[in-house]
């Protein structure tokens, strides 16, 4: 029989794609008020994988990915993206959305992303938002899935996400050491 434990602590990850890049650095400012510092920035990724957001938010789009300093408890995800929605809609211009915000969170194992769309792979977590497995990690690198949103898994993002991957193992591994003191 399996003996329930608690989950590991998680590495806030939050993308934020926009046409207008200058508005990366209040949203950036408000996202650190919200969750605390961000520890690494992406450059800019191109958004070019889909036309979905374009009626709303217009043509040559890019996203940056912001990974926090902060560890956050698995079962903040909901929370949280309620949180990123709240911000979108601060910056939204008449009612259309400037930016569109994707929490997430990373671990060894997996990085997992929040959405308010249901699927067939995507698991309730409460408060009408739902958890979509996006990456798994094995054999030392990311591997998709089939429903993985090709921006995703891009070159560009899955070399963030190593990076933000390293410094979490290594904020964990420090965790652990201060524990034991």
């Amino acid at each position: 029989m399996s003996q329930p434990s608690a989950p590991a602590p998680a590495k806030l990850v939050i993308g934020a794609f926009m046409a207008d890049k200058e508005l990366i650095i209040p949203v950036a400012l408000r996202l650190s008020e919200a969750f605390g510092p961000a520890d690494m920035i992406s450059r800019w990724l191109a958004f070019d994988y889909t036309r979905y957001y374009e009626r709303e938010m217009g043509s040559g789009l890019f996203r940056r990915m912001l990974a926090f300093q902060n560890m956050i408890s698995q079962d903040a995800l909901s929370q949280i993206k309620h949180t990123t929605n709240a911000i979108e809609a601060e910056f939204a211009d008449n009612d259309k959305r400037r930016v569109n915000i994707d929490p997430g969170y990373l671990l060894r194992e997996r990085f997992v992303l929040a959405t308010g769309k249901n699927f067939s792979h995507r698991i309730y977590i409460g408060e009408g938002i739902y958890a979509d497995l996006t990456l798994i990690y094995q054999k030392g690198d990311f591997q998709t899935l089939p429903w993985t949103y090709p921006d995703y898994a891009a070159g560009e993002m899955t070399e963030f996400l190593h990076q933000v991957r390293r410094k979490y193992v290594f904020d964990i591994k420090e965790a652990a050491a201060q524990a034991d003191d």
